[in-house]
């Protein structure tokens, strides 16, 4: 009986992590766009009507040069001059690093044209969540959708067995 209690408050203590982290990502947010919203500014020029990646990081961070820096190119080469990816070096831009909230490294942000932070990324974050979310909180499609997909359809094989 007593694990059972022990366990109910480590998932307690777990869950009210979560809430906690969820909940200081939306303020921080929430922050982020009521400096925006009131031209404080967020140190950070961008071009009116683009959507931008800002990403954070510093040159001794292994996981940003060797994941995230390549899934930033990828994107960069696939929406070209629909996307601004904008790289900030964290330990050269405290000033930005403090104004963004930064705590780790990488840290992505996905603004919106009109130049809000819509969502925040902790931690390496792959292309393909970071594409569902241009399109989700930027507007931002891929060149292909819209168009008519051809689908390919192979003919099933067949295989004969021969008896010996």
């Amino acid at each position: 009986m007593e694990i059972l209690i022990r366990l109910g408050i480590a998932a307690l203590i777990i869950c009210a992590g979560i809430v906690l982290y969820l909940a200081s990502t939306r303020l921080r947010l929430f922050v982020l766009r009521r400096r925006a919203t009131r031209n404080i500014g967020l140190g950070v020029e961008l071009r009116d009507g683009v959507p931008a990646i800002l990403y954070f990081s510093t040159p001794d961070c292994a996981p940003c040069h060797t994941v995230q820096e390549p899934v930033s190119e990828e994107l960069r080469a696939q929406y070209g001059d629909r996307l601004q990816i904008v790289q900030i070096d964290a330990s050269q831009r405290t000033d930005l690093a403090n104004a963004w909230g930064i705590l780790s490294v990488p840290t992505t942000f996905i603004v919106d044209g009109r130049g809000q932070p819509r969502h925040v990324n902790n931690g390496v974050t792959p292309a393909p969540r970071l594409r569902q979310q241009l399109r989700e909180f930027a507007g931002l499609t891929d060149a292909g959708e819209g168009k008519p997909r051809t689908v390919v359809r192979e003919e099933p094989k067949l295989y004969h067995t021969q008896r010996s």
